[in-house]
Parts: structure tokens; sequence; C-alpha cells
């Protein structure tokens, strides 16, 4: 089949999608994948054909409508015309790359919203690929927008509805500006978090592991939990002096939190300087997206550019970062304890559901990070008891082959046309 992935976000948005892409292709099948034009390297070098779409993550939290809008009501405004535009942009590349592939399936990310359209329109199946637990609602646990706590199991299930519910409405809203503004005719709305089959029901997959959130069993069979879609293990070379670095003692830590609006870079790295001071620990430091500020390079530090997690993670005693569903996936698959530094939207969620599991400590919200509550939670996260439950889920999730069971299900469509 010729398979289009949409891909839309964040490294931990497109890999899981270049994961999956390496899968299918490996089968036979013909993958293009349609992603933020700054992953063209990662894509390519994944032997996968590459459509840019026209939004570069790093380069957009850099932008001053970005910082306005964390700091001011104005800044918002001016932010969300801003933003309209891009997201104008954004749904004519989706649309255009459709229309080029002309794919017999679409896998996507739920921020390609217009995908089952785009597939109705094409003859194609759309299936939406869900990355974070938020997208069926369920009563045991809560939509992680609204609470990363229990919320008990009625309140859990309308959490799930009112979040869904608002989604969906934004997501038509964005569309029907999209298509008075450029004229598109892409017929009757439809589900912008679902899918499409003209074949029978529409299918969503959930990528994200069962060790973390098992399935709930009051869903239908066509929501599928496949397992977190990793990466193979990378045939890297590290730098000299990480190798050196490595080789000179134990413990080590990494610590990273990528690039968030409102990171107060000079504060988050004196809380960490202050905690390997405290502690005696060493770490990595990935400065390589802005969320931790320049540092020198000593005996008890090295700061990273880059280097690929399922490479280094299984290198280091702990990790440290803010706790998107990729990195979190990552850490806990190598059985390292994650302390979870939490910023916004999932991440508080999974913080919550690590320190729930006993694979790491409370989680701090990053804006609340200092050296001694760093430290403090250095020392729960590699006590015996968290790093023999870290060990653990992670001899568990190495067992699970999300993108294998992903694949599976695409063979299934594949006999069926």
């Amino acid at each position: 089949m010729k398979i289009l992935l949409i891909a839309s976000g964040t490294r931990g948005d497109v890999q899981p999608f270049v994961a999956l892409g390496d899968g299918l292709a490996a089968q036979g099948h013909k993958v293009t994948l349609a992603a933020p034009k700054n992953f063209s390297g990662m894509i390519e070098a994944a032997g996968l054909a590459f459509h840019p779409l026209p939004m570069d993550m790093q380069e957009l939290v850099e932008r001053p409508e970005i910082k306005a809008a964390m700091t001011s009501l104005a800044g918002r405004v001016m932010a969300y015309r801003w933003a309209s535009d891009l997201m104008n942009q954004q749904l004519s590349a989706v649309w255009t790359i459709g229309l080029d592939v002309a794919p017999d399936l679409i896998l996507h990310h739920f921020k390609a919203g217009i995908a089952p359209q785009l597939a109705r329109h094409l003859g194609a199946i759309s299936i939406p690929v869900m990355l974070q637990p938020g997208f069926m609602p369920t009563s045991d646990y809560p939509q992680f927008l609204i609470s990363s706590r229990s919320l008990g199991r009625l309140g859990n299930l309308a959490s799930h509805k009112l979040i869904m519910a608002a989604m969906r409405m934004g997501s038509r809203m964005m569309i029907r500006r999209w298509t008075k503004a450029t004229g598109t005719d892409i017929g009757p709305k439809m589900d912008p978090l679902g899918g499409y089959s003209a074949h029978g029901k529409a299918n969503r997959l959930h990528a994200y592991s069962p060790h973390l959130f098992p399935r709930p069993a009051t869903w239908p069979d066509t929501e599928i939990q496949t397992g977190y879609l990793f990466t193979k293990p990378e045939n890297w070379s590290p730098p000299a002096a990480l190798e050196s670095f490595l080789a000179a003692g134990d413990p080590v830590v990494y610590a990273g939190f990528g690039s968030m609006p409102g990171i107060d870079t000079a504060r988050t790295t004196e809380a960490l300087l202050g905690a390997l001071r405290l502690t005696g620990l060493r770490a990595v430091a990935a400065t390589g997206w802005g969320g931790i500020g320049h540092v020198e390079t000593s005996d008890q530090i090295l700061p990273l550019d880059f280097a690929p997690h399922t490479w280094l993670f299984p290198r280091m005693d702990a990790v440290i970062h803010h706790g998107g569903s990729g990195t979190t996936h990552e850490g806990l698959r190598w059985g390292r304890p994650s302390i979870i530094c939490p910023v916004l939207a999932d991440q508080p969620f999974f913080g919550a559901r690590v320190a729930a599991l006993g694979a790491g400590p409370t989680p701090i919200p990053l804006k609340r990070l200092t050296a001694e509550k760093l430290a403090r939670a250095l020392e729960t996260a590699l006590s015996k008891q968290t790093r023999a439950r870290a060990e653990a889920i992670g001899d568990e999730m190495q067992s699970e082959d999300g993108v294998a069971r992903a694949v599976e299900l695409v063979d299934r469509i594949a006999s069926k046309l």
C-alpha cells in the first residue's frame, strides 16, 4: 500500500512516526512522512520519503509571539491571530501533500484533524495515532489537561468528555476558517479526533505502553492499544568527551528539559548545578534546545548538544526531564528511575503516573525546582527500592512491540482492500 504518515509537533511527536514508518517500509509498503521541516534529517536517515510541513517547533517556541502569549492577555490575542495564519498554512500543506501522494492509508497525529476528510476525498482510510492516554473516554484516569490525579470514576469520565468536546470544537473552527480562507471544498464535517473508512468501522491506535496505562475494559474493539512506538537502538558513535566522562566513574544522571515557553533557564541551570554539588553526583546535561543554560564542562557535569536517548539512557543511573510521552517511555524502557519536572500539557500527568508506579519521586514542577528539592528527588530516585521498581517496569516494556502491532493492523487492512 501507499501510506502517508502525518506527524506534527516536537521530536516526541515525530520520532514515533519515524519508527512506525520504518516498520511499515520493512514490510514492503511505500511510506511517505509529512512532518515539520526541521526533522528532515532524521526522517531521510530512516530512508523514508519526506514532505515538509511549514512549522519548525524549535523556532516556534522562540518566537516573540509565543513568549508574549505567556505573559499577557494582549500577547495571547496577538498570538492567536498569528497562529491562525500558521495553522492555515499547515492545513493547506497537509491537503496538498495528500493530493500529491494519493495514499491508500493515512496514519496521523491528532493535530492533523483534517486527515479524515482528506481520506474520504481520496477514497482512502485514515487512522489516528494517539501518543497520550487522553482521547477516548474512560473512568480509569482523568484527561491529562484537567488533572494529574484521579477525580473519581464519574469525574474522570466527565473530564475526558469535556476536553474531547472542546478539542473537536476547536479543530472544527480551525478547519472552517481554513476552508473559508482558501475556498477548498472538503465535504461535510467529520470528527477531527476520529478515523475514516468506507470499508467498515474506523480504527484508532493508542500508542502508549499498557504497563503505564492499561487498556480500559470498556473500550470497543476499534480502539487498539499497540504499546509505544519505540525506535530501534542506534549504532551511534559518541564524541570522545562523552566517552571519557562516562568512563570516569558512576553514578551519572541525565538532565534535559527541552525548550518550553516560559522556562527560566538560568534558574533551572543553577538548581541542577546546586543539586549536583549537594549530592556529589555527576550529570550529562542536554543543552541543545535551551532548557538548560550555558554550563562549563567539569568533572561533575558535561554539556551535550545531542545524543540519541536509545544510546544514552541505558548508560545513565537516572533521568531528569520534563515528562513528555516520548522521554518518559524511553527512560522507563531502559529501567531508569525518572525525576519528572513538568511544565505543561501531559507532563504533570506522566509525572504523577511514574511516581504512582514507584519508578520515580513525586514530580517537581519546573518553575518550583530548587537545588534542595532536586537533591532530595535524586536520593529517592537512586534508592534501592525505586531502582528495582524502574528495572521491573523496564523488563516489562522491553517485551512490548508497538510498531509490530501497528504494522500487523495495517497488513490486515491491506489484505481486505
